[in-house]
């Protein structure tokens, strides 16, 4: 089976560290996806929110280096995650992250960047698929 997942997205928060009781590093970050298509004569946008899953060293980094707002790129796998809460069973899709790519300046701008370059913003894509 293949299961391979890429996005690119906003965070919509600061990523979250913390660490396993042995020590590993674990981030959470949560990513707004939007796709554009068309809808009779209009235009219309949808957003996703995806939890994604760092782990290692490269969680240390995003949590150091992104904050709420930036853009990044996220591929790797998607799991469900289950759990159950007062006698109900609940599950939730999240991507376990391989690779993160820095896609705005991180939370310090550096002197060095251009006008307009911590402004950066993912391109938007459309396409011509009706909603299911």
């Amino acid at each position: 089976m293949f299961n391979k997942v890429i996005l690119i997205g906003n965070l919509t928060k600061d990523p979250e560290l913390r660490y396993t009781p042995q020590g590993t590093p674990v981030c959470t970050i949560r990513l707004a996806s939007s796709t554009k298509y068309k809808s009779g004569d209009g235009m219309k946008e949808e957003t996703l929110f995806i939890d994604c899953i760092v782990w290692g060293k490269q969680g240390e980094s995003v949590a150091q280096y992104l904050a709420k707002g930036k853009t990044a790129l996220v591929e790797g796998r998607l799991q469900e995650r289950k759990w159950e809460t007062d006698g109900q069973q609940r599950s939730k899709f999240e991507i376990v992250a391989q690779t993160v790519r820095f896609l705005s300046g991180g939370k310090k701008e550096s002197a060095s960047e251009g006008p307009g370059d911590s402004d950066f913003h993912a391109p938007d894509e459309t396409t011509d698929l009706e909603p299911f």
